[in-house]
């Protein structure tokens, strides 16, 4: 195991010395979601001196990036007489997330261009017929990149190079959460990927197809890759997705179904409220059912602790959205794409990986978090009418 942990400011500059001194460190990385972690340090004060608003975490695995990304809570402190666990000079937890967590605390704005008080009430953000990675690319440049207006431009945030993958789709978005649109269309769009990169002084926004490494990427107890499985398969939560369309004065109707997975479960109906198109002229409704249908196909989730050999490592032989093998001892292989990859790490007795595997609702979430997140997403909706 080889991890460097560094603190850089929000130009990206190293500040201080590496943190060659810490208790643990747990990070896990997202498709196409941003990633979350913690590191726990000693409280000298020249570590304390680097935990400061603004600044950012810098984890290194064995030479690569691992994830980057800005302090969510740079300093969560314990100290106690006599305590084992908070000896002095205390103990600094500290709570980051990678850069696309940055992005997503934008909204798709109906003319980007235009100031705030510009904007239209009631014409959404239309880009048709066009390959999904040039649509996803376009709403982040206009959103929050380059292309945007000086105060929604994030520092250093710049577009990777074109990727040419993805097929063509449509969107029409009015005041949604920026990345909830972008993952809509990268499911629509051909199940692409997208993340944030730390490369030099910038941070790319790269968009990225998943490589099948169902042949070479393989777990199994006897490849002795494999340490512990846990495998669920669920039911569809949504066979068919009843779309409306427009406004309560006039409205579209589109059913988007998925006749394999009634036909192997049973069906199951859900309404969809898609205002922002009036129409499937454009698409908008088909592809909201699709996202809905994606969301709720049958979930197989499949939480693997893997360990890293010289032949198959995270994110050197496989990474995010790619599609691996995994040999159930019961005989089942299961083939399906990495969701997560979540890093545990202590210097004394070295790194864990576990990589979360399935259908684009895989997660290890409560129930009542993913209701939330549902929620919120409807509510976006319904106040941006």
């Amino acid at each position: 195991m080889a991890i460097t942990i560094l603190v850089t400011d929000e130009d990206l500059n190293i500040v201080g010395d590496p943190l060659v001194d810490w208790y643990s460190l747990d990070c896990t990385v997202r498709f196409n979601e941003p990633a979350s972690g913690t590191v726990e340090l000693p409280a000298y004060p020249d570590i304390m001196d680097q935990l400061q608003p603004g600044n950012r975490i810098v984890i290194i695995r064995d030479g690569s990036i691992f994830t980057a990304g800005p302090m969510e809570i740079p300093q969560d402190y314990a100290w106690g007489i006599g305590d084992d666990d908070n000896p002095d000079p205390g103990k600094v937890t500290v709570s980051f997330t990678d850069d696309l967590a940055v992005i997503a605390g934008y909204l798709t704005w109906p003319t980007p261009g235009s100031a705030w008080s510009a904007q239209p009430s009631a014409t959404p953000r239309t880009i048709t017929s066009t390959n999904a990675e040039t649509i996803i690319r376009t709403l982040i440049n206009e959103n929050c990149g380059p292309g945007a207006l000086t105060a929604r431009q994030i520092p250093n945030l710049v577009l990777g190079g074109i990727a040419s993958v993805g097929t063509t789709t449509s969107v029409t978005t009015t005041f949604e959460a920026l990345l909830d649109t972008c993952r809509r269309i990268a499911v629509d769009g051909g199940n692409i990927g997208f993340r944030t990169q730390q490369v030099d002084d910038t941070i790319e926004f790269q968009v990225y197809a998943s490589s099948d490494r169902t042949g070479s990427a393989r777990f199994s107890k006897g490849l002795g890759n494999l340490r512990a499985i846990q495998y669920k398969l669920s039911a569809p939560t949504v066979t068919s997705a009843l779309v409306a369309g427009g406004d309560e004065a006039s409205r579209t109707y589109v059913e988007v179904e998925n006749s394999a997975a009634a036909a192997a479960w049973y069906r199951v109906e859900k309404f969809v409220e898609a205002a922002d198109s009036a129409d499937d002229s454009s698409g908008g409704l088909t592809q909201a059912g699709n996202a809905e249908l994606a969301a709720g196909a049958a979930p197989i989730e499949l939480a693997t602790v893997t360990v890293d050999t010289p032949d198959l490592q995270a994110g050197r032989d496989f990474g995010l959205g790619d599609k691996v093998t995994v040999a159930l001892p019961t005989g089942v292989e299961v083939a399906d794409i990495v969701r997560s990859i979540h890093l545990q790490a202590t210097p004394k007795s070295g790194e864990y990986v576990t990589s979360l595997v399935g259908s684009p609702e895989a997660t290890t979430d409560p129930v009542f978090v993913r209701l939330i997140q549902e929620f919120s997403r409807r509510l976006g909706r319904l106040e941006a009418k």
